[in-house]
């Protein structure tokens, strides 16, 4: 939700809290009224959408900078026109700034929370429930397996592009603060500071949302951007010669990918592509998830446990409320995050790693492995991921209810910050089910011939709608 407020916030000119209360109405409509199979259309075309705008403006700003039309081989390139590569550029550009290096930086600070975060990512995405309920809208197994095939060709296309919008996007907002980056000139000096009153229109189209903000600190009129929380001594003494009295320009995270094209100064429609890639990004994201939600609690929970007799009308009724309550608790994250929106996801991601995904690979690999130790290792998984999760968000991401003094201080085991931990909840979740495993009954043996059924599948056909749910 928070995304879909940056979205509608920047492109209805109106304040970031507006645009989400927007969003939360306009994706209340889209996914009530939707359904199972307008929803799965609509993401087709949401996808298609939403590639093209992340891919082309990468290659519009990779051939500015680099002249390579390819963002993933331009990300190691030479700048046009100079012997340096981009990165080592930026690199440069970010020590002189007071950032550490953005080529060696990693989350965390260390590269355990790096690879913990990493594998965080990986299980999180084969366990994420709205992912795994489009393979029940296809007929056949085989055709389920060749779009998850395609599925990877996508993502790849899309992760490997990633790497080089961020530099790319990083190294245009510092050229544009400070004219020295591109002129090779001195960053201190205080010609080399952008003007206030000269920013460029998309500065002041995105002050209008409250996601960009100007400070002007020492009273020059200039924007100082910079990191004036650094531990190095002879960039401060640096800083404080030059006037400068803190950074000065606040720029959220969020933000980013939707300013890139505008920071950049792509065409119009190059920046209008964007802004529909970002809707498309965001509806289709929120209408599988909320599509998963309805269908877990209204089928799942009320028909196939609390009420086993419940009309198919009341059903229906259930998944809408169902849907309600959930735009309304999104809508409330997103208005208090409990990070930026890429650490929000993670933690998400972390979650359903942590939970659903040592259950699903059990569930296909081991037929001994039963409800009991599934369901045990799942709760245990969680529950260990959700705890290191609130001691540093808060409980339930209330601000103010942090209790990471209980865990010996932040990111106190072993260096792994709460958005990575998704990993070790994961092998919790394993350790215990296996452990509950062996201390109860086998599961039957039809359970163990439908897992082995799973595993190679016998007689593949194509449903013909009355197949057991």
């Amino acid at each position: 939700m928070t995304g879909v407020g940056v979205a509608f916030s920047r492109f209805l000119g109106v304040s970031n809290e507006t645009g989400i209360y927007i969003g939360m109405a306009i994706v209340f409509m889209y996914a009530v009224f939707g359904g199972m199979k307008g929803i799965t259309y609509t993401q087709v075309a949401q996808y298609c959408v939403l590639i093209l705008a992340y891919t082309v403006p990468a290659i519009f700003i990779s051939l500015n900078l680099t002249g390579n039309p390819l963002p993933q081989l331009g990300l190691g390139s030479d700048l046009a026109g100079q012997d340096v590569s981009l990165l080592n550029k930026l690199d440069q550009v970010v020590t002189d700034l007071g950032f550490g290096e953005y080529t060696t930086s990693v989350p965390g600070g260390s590269m355990l929370n790096m690879f913990v975060y990493t594998v965080s990512l990986m299980i999180g995405t084969a366990g994420l429930p709205h992912v795994i309920v489009r393979f029940f809208t296809v007929p056949k197994v085989a055709d389920a397996r060749s779009s998850a095939g395609w599925a990877l060709v996508f993502i790849a296309i899309l992760y490997t592009t990633a790497p080089g919008v961020a530099a790319m996007a990083r190294y245009n907002l510092h050229a544009t603060v400070n004219s020295a980056v591109t002129t090779g000139g001195d960053i201190f000096a205080p010609e080399a500071a952008l003007k206030y009153d000269e920013r460029p229109a998309w500065m002041e189209r995105w002050e209008v949302t409250g996601l960009l903000k100007f400070e002007d600190k020492n009273g020059d009129g200039r924007i100082q951007y910079y990191n004036d929380k650094s531990s190095n001594a002879e960039f401060n003494a640096k800083a404080e010669a030059a006037g400068w009295k803190g950074s000065e320009l606040n720029v959220n995270r969020d933000i980013i990918v939707l300013a890139n094209p505008e920071i950049a100064r792509l065409p119009n429609w190059v920046i209008a592509l964007v802004a529909a890639g970002g809707l498309a990004a965001a509806l289709s994201t929120a209408a599988g998830l909320l599509l998963a939600i309805s269908a877990a609690i209204s089928h799942d929970l009320i028909k196939n446990v609390i009420n086993p007799e419940i009309s198919e009308k009341g059903e229906l009724m259930a998944g809408k409320v169902a849907m309600a309550c959930a735009i309304v608790v999104a809508g409330y994250l997103g208005l208090n995050p409990p990070g930026f929106a890429a650490g929000t996801v993670a933690i998400a991601f972390g979650l359903a790693g942590a939970s659903l995904f040592p259950a699903i690979m059990m569930g296909i690999f081991s037929k001994k492995m039963n409800k009991e130790g599934a369901m045990a290792g799942m709760l245990a998984g969680l529950f260990v991921t959700m705890f290191y999760v609130f001691a540093h968000k808060g409980i339930f991401f209330i601000k103010g209810t942090e209790f990471t003094d209980l865990i010996g201080g932040p990111n106190s085991f072993f260096g792994i910050t709460p958005n990575a931990f998704g990993a070790i909840g994961a092998l919790v979740n394993f350790i215990v089910a296996f452990a509950v495993d062996k201390v109860t009954a086998e599961p039957p043996e039809h359970i163990q011939q439908l897992v082995e059924d799973v595993r190679v599948p016998r007689g593949a056909k194509a449903v013909d709608g009355t197949h057991a749910h």
